[in-house]
């Protein structure tokens, strides 16, 4: 609960402050819509897990990193959604933004989150400017080419895909970076945690693919059965659905195994197993216990972007 209500608060600030006049109110309007009420906040999460456990040496620098990740990831979940990739309709249980504001908005929000995602590191740079120029370049890498986010979304459109190429842009590349950039920011060996963040990123991948084929709209708040529609790449196709499920189970044993001996191990490996429930895709919930099932969900939640 501390860990939401940091990110939460940090990012109702950094909102605040880009959404302020003179912004255009239609423009305004859709950044918060974008980025309020989120989603798992299962990266920023883990990046402040990660600074917890590394000592938490500067907690507003943690928070900048946390909240920057969820922006690039408020940002990317826009540019899937958009017409030229997916044509989305839903998001977060809600319509997609496009759906909502238009598509002209969408793109300039995505750009507008991309760009408050580095303002909000950048605002610490003069205090730890050593940290800040290595969580920087970390975001960077993880949002960019050639293997951050916009080449992830960049693979969907290659007649030839490379899978892991393409899981670890899309998906993992983010984790990854947050893991790193909390390891910086609470003063620990970011290269020790890499592992971890790509791992977990993996397995989020994985789910992903598991809960597109097997979920509900109802219950992902998003479209399901898109990369069967869309003839692309997935986990699901290349191993089926009892292979996806026990790859989902050797990349989350992996991740627990590769957390670095430190002082505040206990709270990643928490973290983790909090993921690995989260993770488990809607459809084989069905198979549990009835009331466990519901207090997972009430508790958990399910794979939501």
């Amino acid at each position: 609960m501390e860990t939401d209500s940091r990110i939460e608060a940090a990012l109702a600030q950094v909102v605040a402050k880009a959404t302020a006049a003179p912004c255009p109110a239609h423009l305004a309007e859709a950044i918060r819509y974008a980025v309020f009420p989120g989603g798992g906040r299962v990266r920023p999460g883990l990046c402040l897990a990660v600074a917890k456990a590394c000592g938490d040496r500067e907690p507003a620098v943690a928070n900048a990193a946390a909240i920057a990740v969820e922006l690039l990831h408020c940002a990317s979940l826009i540019q899937d959604d958009l017409p030229c990739f997916d044509d989305a309709p839903l998001r977060r249980g809600q319509l997609s933004l496009h759906k909502r504001f238009g598509e002209a908005a969408a793109i300039l929000v995505g750009d507008a989150l991309i760009v408050m995602a580095f303002s909000a590191v950048s605002a610490h740079v003069a205090k730890r400017p050593a940290e800040c120029a290595e969580m920087l370049r970390a975001l960077a890498e993880a949002a960019g080419a050639p293997a951050g986010i916009a080449a992830g979304q960049a693979w969907e459109s290659e007649v030839s895909v490379d899978l892991a190429a393409y899981h670890h842009a899309k998906t993992a590349a983010l984790f990854e970076a947050a893991a790193v950039a909390g390891a910086v920011a609470g003063g620990g060996e970011p290269r020790a945690w890499r592992q971890v963040g790509a791992l977990l990123g993996s397995a989020y991948q994985v789910a992903d693919d598991l809960a597109d084929a097997l979920g509900e709209s109802g219950t992902l708040g998003k479209p399901i059965h898109q990369d069967g529609n869309k003839a692309r790449p997935s986990v699901v196709t290349n191993l089926g659905i009892e292979g996806a499920i026990r790859r989902l189970d050797e990349l989350l044993g992996q991740a627990m195994q590769s957390i670095p001996e430190c002082q505040g191990r206990g709270s990643v490996e928490e973290f983790l197993r909090i993921a690995a429930d989260r993770l488990c895709p809607p459809e084989l919930r069905k198979g549990e216990d009835a009331e466990n099932a519901e207090n997972t969900e009430n508790a958990k939640g399910t794979v939501n972007e």
